[in-house]
């Protein structure tokens, strides 16, 4: 703790959604050969602060490069609309009137109390509100936040979102 670079933290573990399969699943550390392929066989990596956080924390771990897979990063987006951060659950709450089911330092709390799978369900509850406030904005080319007790409303450019990206990635060897 106390850096503001994420690769000098560790990762636990990690929650994705598979648009293809529609399934949501959580990959501990020793599980990560197989997230690999998820990962690899996506179209795009979608995410909120992912490309400052767990995307370069990932490619710690990752035996290539994920920055070469496109990357979408919905913090990212309305930060470049508005000039400045939203949390996460404010836009969770904005957006879908659902809220988080806890925060970083929560995890950190709940891993070091042994509470492995609570760690999971909080990620992957992340990953669920990821995923539904990136095809609100696809729907809705916006995005609500709640600040101060009223629900703002943001404009966001998704036109380039589905595009696919040309460019190679390095695969990881199926050992």
């Amino acid at each position: 703790m106390g850096s503001s670079d994420p690769t000098a933290l560790d990762i636990s573990v990690v929650g994705v959604h598979d648009s293809e399969t529609g399934e949501l699943s959580a990959f501990f550390v020793d599980e990560f050969p197989k997230l690999w392929k998820v990962l690899e066989n996506a179209d795009a990596l979608v995410g909120y602060n992912s490309d400052h956080f767990d995307i370069p924390l990932l490619n710690k771990y990752y035996p290539g490069d994920l920055k070469h897979i496109k990357s979408i990063d919905i913090l990212k987006e309305i930060y470049g609309t508005l000039g400045r951060r939203v949390k996460l659950d404010a836009v969770a709450e904005g957006t879908l009137n659902m809220r988080k089911t806890g925060h970083g330092l929560d995890a950190l709390k709940w891993w070091r109390e042994g509470l492995k799978e609570k760690v999971r369900d909080y990620c992957l509850k992340d990953v669920e509100l990821t995923r539904k406030i990136f095809d609100y904005a696809l729907k809705n080319q916006s995005l609500k936040f709640s600040e101060l007790g009223k629900i703002k409303e943001i404009k966001v450019n998704t036109a380039n979102w589905l595009k696919p990206q040309s460019g190679s990635l390095t695969h990881t060897l199926g050992f």
